[in-house]
């Protein structure tokens, strides 16, 4: 993937990345990473707004560029630039801009990172409200629908869980050809000084409040889990950290109860440091959980559920405890507290799982075969793919239209309005 000019990479982001506040904000800087250290130019380009919490990309050398949904300056823009890849940052960006990118520069490696498997998520947190197992007919929603046509329509698409790579080829039957699995990738995978057993206290859970889990997790922690702990535990305390907590979180801090809401952590690594143990309940999901990974990163034993540790533990087990009932999760977390050497094995069991797992030196080279593999013979891998040469031919011209259609109207608004 090389040339006599440095490539140039275009990311068009669905958010703009917050590292300290979301999994998927630490992933888009890890791969910006990975690109930048191969020699690439990045631009991050996205309609959102500028967030508060957001990584200051000009610090790393890399672009920013506002755009607008609807609007053919982007085509224009994207033109001039002439990247060498795209990636879009979710399949709803696909979707948005997958045509304007084929049009203006249909040599670009399309790329597709999905996060996570937005389609698993819906259908596993719909069944979950309706009481009942996940299902062909849950997984094969409207979302699902138009995520995997997203993926089919792009070159190749970043799968961030293992279990995820398995469910889109075994039942979405996805071909392998189209699929990279990246997940979190860490430059240093080694154990840091980290505060011992005797100097943490207390229980931390943190997520972003917007995430439907997670909010799940807290309300599951505060009405049936945190009173059997703290039942044990009196003294106890849960610190509750996550990004833009609503009304309806800050109004269950409860300081006699030891439920506290801290809010946005500035710093992760200090927060998750100063804990003994790491709390996350999570009743359903996609994709790799950053919470863990931070707790691993950090020397904190964790306490979660299947799904939780889905795509993120080995063989030799979970760095803390797997439990899936309030019951089961506040006894191994009240005994997770108070064993030290239950405690200590869990810590270096997560050092190990970083190192197994998320090394960037075991999946870069991967990585970028698959990348230069496909972008060398670009022209017969999208042959190879006559679904998606389908699904462009029909879906390019209604996402197409329909964009065109809302520019047209947005401007004759705009013209008819009074002064």
């Amino acid at each position: 993937m090389s040339s006599s000019k440095q490539p140039l990479l275009i990311i068009v982001g669905y958010v703009w990345p917050e590292p300290n506040s979301s999994a998927a904000g630490y992933r888009m800087l890890s791969l910006i990473q990975l690109f930048i250290a191969k020699g690439w130019q990045v631009i991050f380009a996205s309609a959102a707004e500028l967030s508060p919490h957001r990584f200051m990309l000009s610090t790393i050398g890399v672009g920013e560029h506002l755009i607008s949904l609807n609007d053919s300056s982007f085509d224009q823009w994207i033109s001039e630039q002439a990247p060498d890849a795209v990636i879009f940052d979710r399949f709803m960006l696909e979707e948005q801009f997958g045509w304007r990118v084929e049009q203006a520069c249909p040599a670009a490696l399309r790329i597709l990172d999905m996060e996570d498997c937005h389609a698993l998520r819906e259908a596993r947190q719909s069944s979950f409200q309706r009481g009942v197992a996940v299902d062909a007919q849950a997984l094969n929603s409207a979302l699902a629908v138009r995520e995997v046509a997203a993926i089919y329509r792009c070159d190749l698409t970043f799968v961030i869980s293992e279990y995820e790579m398995q469910l889109l080829q075994q039942h979405y039957a996805v071909p392998a050809m189209l699929l990279c699995y990246c997940p979190f990738l860490l430059s240093d995978t080694q154990p840091g000084t980290s505060p011992d057993f005797n100097q943490r206290q207390h229980f931390i859970t943190i997520g972003n409040f917007r995430h439907a889990p997670n909010w799940h997790a807290v309300l599951w922690l505060q009405q049936d889990i945190w009173p059997k702990i703290r039942h044990k535990l009196p003294d106890a305390e849960l610190h509750i950290y996550g990004a833009y907590p609503p009304p309806k979180a800050t109004a269950l801090h409860n300081t006699r109860q030891g439920f506290l809401i801290k809010g946005w952590a500035a710093d992760v690594a200090d927060v998750m440091q100063q804990a003994r143990v790491c709390l996350a309940p999570l009743a359903f999901g996609a994709g790799l959980k950053g919470k863990l990974l931070d707790a691993m990163r950090f020397g904190t034993p964790s306490v979660t559920t299947d799904i939780g540790a889905e795509g993120m533990a080995t063989q030799n087990g979970w760095p803390g405890m797997i439990a899936n009932n309030s019951e089961a999760i506040a006894e191994a977390a009240v005994a997770l507290y108070q064993q030290p050497e239950c405690w200590q094995l869990a810590q270096q069991l997560g050092y190990t799982t970083l190192d197994a797992r998320f090394s960037l030196t075991t999946h870069e080279t991967r990585i970028w075969q698959q990348l230069s593999s496909i972008k060398q013979g670009l022209a017969e891998h999208r042959q190879h793919n006559f679904t998606g040469l389908m699904l462009k031919h029909h879906a390019f011209r209604s996402t197409k239209f329909m964009g065109q259609w809302i520019e047209a109207k947005t401007r004759l608004a705009a013209l008819t309005q009074p002064d």
